[in-house]
């Protein structure tokens, strides 16, 4: 049998899968339809400091290969999370990983400690696409500085996993993993949703009432396995892969081109089992390659690094 278990800053995983922020709710929102346990872990639904009703209809569109959303960061706040989403999730044996969204820095930080007064979590990914309020709504994740700054003031505050979610929305997304990767971050997720738009040509007008959302699903795999390939070429801590993961051999990708686990995020809307069935792939793939531990794959890819273009890349 393959050893599947994997390392994420100071969590152990049984398996690399997750369930991806957004695309599962807190959790307790299927019942009966997957088996939670047998996933290496889920990252809950963004919190806020108090409840955010997010953007008016239409906010989901589904494309060619994926869909956009811009549903707003909608959420319950952190005091409903507590009160009736974290009885459920204390009760689980995966790992318990809570997304946290703000406008400031200051949100952060005050989400975060608040969390950390409760039992059942077991870290928590920092979503830095959010609009910065206080800068006039520009996403703290375009900024390294920025972004550096969140993580140096949330570190001191948790001993658990920090992770950071990036955007792709930015030219080299290595140097923002540099950035939080000195500030002390665990972990880096690659990537969050990329920058699209659709139009209704009968009506002449935006398919979403924000004009331009976030876009995921298989359109972006090819995206996000070069993000992670160039981040992972970077830092030392570990790469969470996402990005169009809908079987074993999508994940395998990413564990290849240097991720140390994967997100499964819209293919949960398409089959709710979806991780399950990832997790499962990279199981027969590994049975199929005689491979003896899930991490002998990770960084695995062979490149030509005498190759010019490749080298100017990576460098």
């Amino acid at each position: 049998m393959t050893d599947l278990s994997v390392n994420i800053g100071p969590l152990r995983l049984a398996n690399p899968v997750l369930v991806a922020s957004g695309t599962f709710g807190y959790g307790d929102e299927l019942p009966g339809l997957i088996d939670l346990n047998a996933l290496g872990g889920i990252v809950t639904k963004s919190l806020s400091r108090r409840p955010r009703p997010g953007n008016p209809p239409p906010r989901i569109v589904e494309t060619a290969g994926g869909m956009l959303n811009s549903i707003g960061l909608a959420n319950i706040g952190v005091d409903r999370f507590i009160a009736e989403k974290l009885p459920h999730l204390k009760n689980l044996s995966t790992r318990r990983i809570v997304n946290i969204a703000a406008g400031s820095i200051d949100e952060y930080a005050e989400v975060l400690s608040i969390l950390e007064d409760q039992e059942g979590i077991d870290g928590y990914e920092i979503n830095v696409s959010c609009p910065n309020v206080k800068e006039g709504g520009l996403s703290f994740g375009t900024d390294p500085r920025m972004t550096a700054r969140i993580t140096a003031r949330l570190r001191p505050v948790t001993k658990k996993a920090l992770i950071i979610k990036l955007t792709p929305n930015v030219t080299r997304i290595s140097e923002f993993a540099l950035a939080v990767e000195a500030e002390g971050a665990d972990a880096v997720s690659v990537i969050n949703t990329v920058i699209g738009m659709a139009i209704d040509i009968r009506r002449r007008v935006p398919r979403l009432s924000t004009t331009t959302g976030g876009l995921s699903g298989p359109a972006i795999k090819p995206i996000a396995l070069a993000k992670v390939f160039e981040t992972a070429q970077k830092v030392k801590i570990p790469v969470i892969g996402i990005g169009g993961i809908a079987s074993g051999d999508d994940a395998v990708e990413f564990l290849l081109a240097g991720a140390s686990a994967v997100q499964v995020g819209t293919a949960n809307f398409v089959h709710p089992d979806a991780a399950l069935r990832v997790l499962g792939g990279i199981r027969s793939y590994c049975e199929a390659q005689k491979c003896p531990a899930v991490r002998d794959l990770i960084g695995s890819l062979t490149v030509d690094r005498d190759n010019s273009v490749i080298r100017s890349w990576l460098e």
